[in-house]
């Protein structure tokens, strides 16, 4: 099959000249200031930006849509690139719910609750000292990808904490039709946040029943972290934010969603055909997980679409993003 035929150098090249292009645009948009921000914790980063649905229908509450931006799990892509496309949302008839989670560098030493496995111990040092390229790839010798646990700590605790910031924030909107998106490695954040009930009973996260979410649109996903590995996803941005080779294995089933199926929830996956940044091959095996446990998930798979294209308001697959969020939220 042509998606899995190896591409000569001249075809490499057009890829990767493509996907500079795909960023650009998608990069080249202002910043979308929020109508309000809210903290759901005391860190900087614990913030939600909130965003009213443009020309509303006073007679009917919008439905939230949760944007959990992409990035790697590094600190240098932080909410505000995702602006654009959260506003792009509100002129769709939705509210939004940017939300922001601490990235990058190393997990506080700071006495924490339970957490599992134990931080202790080496992380792998050649992979872990990988910074980013602007479109995911890596150097040696910039930030790490995540934290743990403090990135899966954040999600839980905004999720938990939204409905009740919904109602003050967004008086217009309806905290009881939501929907969550997210991009690449925010795209394994929605999967992951929409699974916590399927986590082991000793996670702290894990909650006594399914998240109340319409649905989950996950964008180009990192959705299953062993196929993301072979393919050297982000570089290795998977093993680095689960702490290295010597934890990789014994922390996946907390935090790989390809681990936490069925979930229940109506699931779509939207991904580029020509996309080099999370290939196809990732949603792929989510979906095909998903099958074999009994569940269907929806994959939308657009021709002549790389990574980002999917958040780019100029982009007609941001559209297509808009309509599958459309057909969970009302």
């Amino acid at each position: 099959m042509q998606d899995d035929a190896a591409p000569r150098d001249g075809d490499d090249d057009a890829a990767v000249a493509r996907d500079a292009a795909e960023e650009a645009s998608a990069f080249s948009h202002p910043e979308v200031a929020p109508d309000v921000t809210m903290a759901y914790g005391d860190h900087p980063d614990q913030v939600i930006d909130f965003y009213a649905p443009r020309d509303p229908d006073p007679a009917v509450p919008a439905p939230v849509v949760i944007v959990l931006h992409g990035g790697a799990w590094r600190a240098p892509y932080d909410r505000r690139h995702i602006t654009p496309f959260a506003d792009f949302l509100t002129r769709r008839g939705f509210a939004v719910a940017n939300v922001e989670y601490r990235r990058g560098e190393a997990a506080s030493p700071a006495p924490r609750g339970p957490v599992i496995p134990a931080q202790g111990g080496p992380t792998d040092p050649g992979r872990d000292d990988a910074a980013p390229s602007e479109a995911g790839g890596t150097a040696t010798g910039g930030p790490v990808a995540g934290r743990w646990p403090d990135t899966f700590d954040d999600v839980a605790a905004a999720l938990d904490a939204l409905p009740a910031l919904v109602r003050r924030a967004l008086p217009q909107a309806d905290p009881l039709r939501m929907v969550i998106t997210g991009h690449s490695a925010g795209g394994h954040l929605a999967l992951w946040a929409a699974a916590r009930h399927l986590l082991p009973a000793d996670a702290p996260w894990h909650t006594d029943r399914p998240a109340p979410l319409r649905g989950v649109v996950a964008l180009a996903p990192i959705a299953d972290f062993e196929v993301a590995e072979k393919l050297d996803v982000c570089g290795g941005a998977s093993r680095q934010l689960l702490g290295g080779e010597t934890t990789f294995a014994e922390r996946l089933p907390y935090a790989d969603p390809v681990r936490l199926l069925p979930t229940g929830i109506a699931t779509t996956l939207v991904q580029g055909r020509t996309d080099i940044v999370v290939p196809q091959a990732v949603a792929e095996s989510y979906a095909d997980a998903a099958a074999k446990a009994g569940e269907v998930v929806g994959l939308t798979l657009l021709e002549d679409v790389g990574h980002f294209p999917l958040i780019d308001p100029a982009a007609d697959a941001c559209a297509v993003v808009a309509e599958e969020i459309a057909q969970l939220a009302w």
